[in-house]
């Protein structure tokens, strides 16, 4: 059982939270801290001066609003939104900083046959100071019973 568990949440299509934040649940020791993480994509500088004012705090609010709704029943439930380049290295650094003991994280590309995780998953699972545990799409859509 861990003590603090580290979820990172892509906003991706074909891609729920629910059955990783769902198994961070089950591994999760009592009193567990689950902690929701979305690394924001950084915004391509030709595009800054088209987005209006304020669109970047924003997305960063509904996205927070989004992860602690997901929280409801999780008194140690905390949200967080960072930016990065590297969604994998963000995770990585932030659960380093953060004394997380447990990632689980979804794998976004099970179906491509000459890969066995997405980049971020990989990326994570090789450089992870801590347990991973990875939902493949598969394991994911029978998590959710589909």
């Amino acid at each position: 059982m861990y003590r603090h568990i580290l979820v990172p949440v892509a906003y991706e299509a074909d891609h729920p939270a629910g059955p990783a934040l769902k198994i961070a649940r089950r591994l999760a020791a009592p009193g567990a801290r689950l902690t929701l993480l979305h690394v924001m994509d950084e915004a391509p500088a030709f595009a800054i001066d088209y987005l209006p004012t304020g669109w970047r705090e924003e997305l960063r609010s509904a996205i927070e609003a989004d992860l602690a709704a997901r929280l409801t029943e999780d008194a140690q439930g905390h949200v967080v939104v960072t930016e990065g380049a590297s969604p994998g290295r963000a995770i990585l650094n932030w659960a380093s900083e953060n004394g997380v003991d447990c990632i689980v994280i979804s794998s976004h590309r099970p179906e491509m046959q000459d890969m066995i995780l997405g980049s971020t998953a990989t990326r994570v699972v090789r450089d992870a100071a801590c347990a991973v545990h990875v939902l493949r799409r598969t394991e994911a859509l029978q998590t959710q019973g589909g």
